[in-house]
């Protein structure tokens, strides 16, 4: 019997992950399948719960589930207690088990060990906390930024980072706003500073306004595909507990 996972979200016709992760258990040889899970936020919690009857190990969680899936869990990570979301959700033994892997998928990316380092974090939202959150445990020197500074004064009050009203050198740089999205100057939008790793969690079928910005400046860019990749690396792991194919995972996004 096929093992079947997917991704939860509304809309979500546009996600990337079935054929990521489709890829990824094709190279394993595992009959597994990964599905879109279009679900309105009324029917969540019980499509959710539903899920594990219906044949599925895991599903991962995106826009607007995030916050409702921590709700739904038997049991959190300390990642997903500390951000306050869920990603990813695994099936065991009639339990529900909630983890966030966008934090550990975005280390992962970087190629560079944190600690130590100045990180400039743009975005004091749901995704800009995961960031904040991963960057601060990897032991970076963190600084938020957002355009209601109220917010990131919040954020940098409860994770313990700083908060700053205007952007600075540092040696990461993570856009974790939608800047970008719809094609807006980011120079205009955002208070971009030089870095040496510039990471965009936006991403396209072109390079983003922000990676072209960064590229330009000879800064070394990471993409939001690479960071899906990641995360979604680390949760067929955790579904399957095996090593992630990750080339064959990145070709599969890029080729969506």
């Amino acid at each position: 019997m096929t093992t079947l996972c997917g991704v939860l979200g509304y809309p979500v016709a546009h996600s990337r992950s079935p054929a990521m992760m489709n890829a990824a258990f094709a190279e394993l040889g595992m009959d597994w399948r990964y599905v879109h899970l279009p679900i309105s936020p009324q029917r969540f919690v019980e499509t959710a719960r539903a899920l594990p009857g219906s044949g599925y190990r895991g599903a991962n969680v995106t826009i607007p589930h995030k916050l409702a899936a921590r709700e739904l869990v038997d049991e959190l990570t300390s990642a997903a207690e500390a951000i306050g979301a869920v990603n990813t959700l695994s099936f065991e033994a009639g339990r529900i088990l909630g983890d966030n892997t966008d934090a550990g998928g975005l280390i992962d990316s970087l190629g560079t060990e944190p600690a130590g380092k100045r990180a400039l974090v743009l975005g004091a939202g749901g995704a800009g906390r995961a960031v904040v959150w991963a960057l601060r445990e990897a032991g970076a020197d963190v600084a938020v930024w957002n355009r209601t500074p109220r917010r990131a004064e919040e954020l940098a009050d409860d994770l313990g980072v700083r908060a700053v009203a205007d952007g600075e050198p540092s040696d990461i740089l993570v856009n974790a706003t939608s800047v970008g999205l719809r094609g807006e100057d980011p120079t205009e939008e955002l208070p971009l500073a030089p870095a040496d790793v510039v990471v965009d969690l936006v991403y396209g079928a072109e390079p983003t306004a922000v990676c072209r910005w960064a590229e330009a400046r000879g800064a070394r860019v990471v993409d939001g595909l690479e960071i899906l990749v990641r995360q979604g690396a680390r949760s067929l792991a955790l579904w399957t507990s095996r090593p992630a194919p990750l080339a064959a995972m990145r070709a599969a996004a890029l080729n969506v």
